[in-house]
């Protein structure tokens, strides 16, 4: 991308009247204007290699997603609900495509169907809200002015950064949600700074952009662990996509958006402590906080909670094997969990695979009676399991004052009371795929090859690790959005 900043046009017209200006000096004209400067020479070897592993992830993701039942009604509602010009590809589905906007939201739900999606710190699943949108966003564009994979690079960070910086706005963010879920808000926002990077919008434009896409955020926890958690991400990478159009197009909203006006909420509507602060236009240097904060990567479809009772219940199940020279859950007595408060992930009779996804009790329960957790522990006939069911039974929890609602400060602990008198205990601080313990760059692609195995040949799959791997080097970043 040159200094001129060209801007990429499509079927739609981006207007060059002028607009109203946010202020100078405020925190949304900062955003704006970081939005519109950035370049690809800020992204550093550790922002570039990280942010490849997210989009490589999500797209896993996103292709196994695309067999779940949520996926197919998604996809049906879109296809038979609406009449437009299809450009845009849809996950797992060769041949079948939609409007952009449309596109955008069936990849973001498939993206969280599972709940397999990558999650960052303050809590969001960052990669699903943007990176549908991108996707469909390059396949809109004329060939005369397709993006490459280093625009559509800087555009996937852009709105990363913008997410992480709405994040750091309230110590709220910092733990794990009550209110709303924070995909649907910051990652809404984060879709509109992404889209409006790659069709290279005005300063002014990209201001409008965010106030347009505040005011389509927001989903209550309330529907975590149902069929419509998902809808969550595919709104957000959608309406921000939409955010980013409609400003194009020359509509207007406060261009005082994330700043804190006393009597007239705008952004801090969402957080009742709220301290926004500038983003820094890019200079000779800039250091992305994807640079200071690595990314969770999941190894199994589940809540990220889930990944320390699993650990947990796996370290002291290999114990009690020692112990007892196999696994007889005859010989327990009581399943003591100790676990973070957190409402909508406390769960200890899961009926559907979405509440089961959000169970402390059943991720412990399955970890102890099968030795893992993966796909297969969320179909029906798994979690009705008697066997399953038994364990369930038993299980107690506790709420340790030290073990707070925290990704960055929680703990799981699983013991094992047996009738013997005897106690077991499995501890996990840290989970393999935590950022304090990275996904090494071998498992990273032994996740997505499986996830992708289920939709696509294994040439696909190699050409998409290839292409994402040397995504800097694309002269034509709609490749990507065609190869899926």
């Amino acid at each position: 991308m040159n200094s001129a900043q060209p801007q990429h046009t499509a079927g739609f017209h981006i207007t060059t009247l002028p607009l109203l200006c946010a202020p100078e000096d405020t925190v949304t004209s900062s955003f704006a204007s970081f939005i519109r400067a950035v370049r690809p020479e800020h992204l550093s070897p550790t922002v570039r290699q990280r942010s490849k592993r997210m989009i490589l992830d999500s797209i896993g993701v996103g292709l196994v997603g695309s067999t779940t039942r949520v996926f197919d009604i998604a996809l049906r509602y879109c296809r038979e609900m609406y009449s437009s010009v299809a450009v845009s590809s849809v996950y797992g589905k060769p041949g079948v495509k939609l409007s952009p906007t449309l596109a955008a939201f069936t990849n973001g739900v498939a993206t969280h169907s599972m709940d397999f999606d990558d999650t960052w710190h303050p809590a969001t699943h960052p990669s699903g809200a943007i990176l549908p949108a991108l996707l469909a966003a390059s396949q809109m564009l004329p060939s005369n002015t397709k993006p490459n994979g280093l625009d559509f690079l800087l555009a996937f960070n852009v709105g990363l950064e913008v997410q992480g910086r709405l994040m750091h706005f309230s110590t709220e963010a910092h733990d794990i949600p009550k209110r709303f879920h924070p995909p649907s808000v910051v990652g809404t926002l984060g879709s509109a700074a992404a889209t409006a990077k790659l069709l290279s919008l005005s300063s002014a434009q990209c201001c409008h952009a965010l106030g347009i896409a505040a005011s389509l955020a927001g989903a209550p926890m309330a529907n975590a662990a149902t069929q419509a958690k998902p809808l969550h991400v595919g709104n957000a990478t959608r309406l921000g996509l939409e955010a980013a159009l409609l400003a194009g197009q020359g509509m207007e909203a406060n261009p005082l958006i994330l700043d804190d006006i006393p009597g007239c909420s705008g952004f801090s509507a969402f957080y009742s402590v709220y301290q926004p602060k500038p983003l820094s236009v890019p200079g000779e240097h800039h250091e992305f906080l994807l640079e200071k904060q690595d990314i969770a990567f999941k190894r199994f479809p589940a809540h990220l909670g889930m990944h320390w009772v699993v650990d947990a219940a796996l370290s002291v199940r290999n114990l009690f094997i020692n112990y007892a020279g196999s696994f007889s859950p005859s010989l327990i007595r009581t399943i003591m969990l100790k676990i973070p408060v957190s409402k909508y992930i406390n769960r200890p009779f899961p009926s559907s695979e979405h509440q089961a996804r959000h169970s402390f009790q059943f991720n412990a329960c399955a970890a102890l009676l099968d030795g893992e957790v993966g796909l297969g522990s969320f179909s029906e006939s798994s979690i009705h399991r008697q066997e399953l069911r038994e364990l369930l039974d038993k299980v107690v929890v506790e709420h340790p004052e030290d073990n707070v609602a925290n990704f960055d400060k929680m703990y799981g602990e699983v013991a094992l009371l047996l009738h013997s008198g005897d106690i077991l205990t499995g501890k996990c601080d840290t989970f393999y795929g935590h950022w304090r313990k990275p996904l090494s760059k071998e498992s990273l692609l032994k996740k997505f090859r499986s996830n992708a195995s289920h939709v696509l040949p294994e040439e696909k799959i190699e050409a998409i690790i290839t292409m994402v791997d040397n995504l800097e080097n694309l002269s034509d970043s709609s490749q990507l959005a065609c190869s899926l």
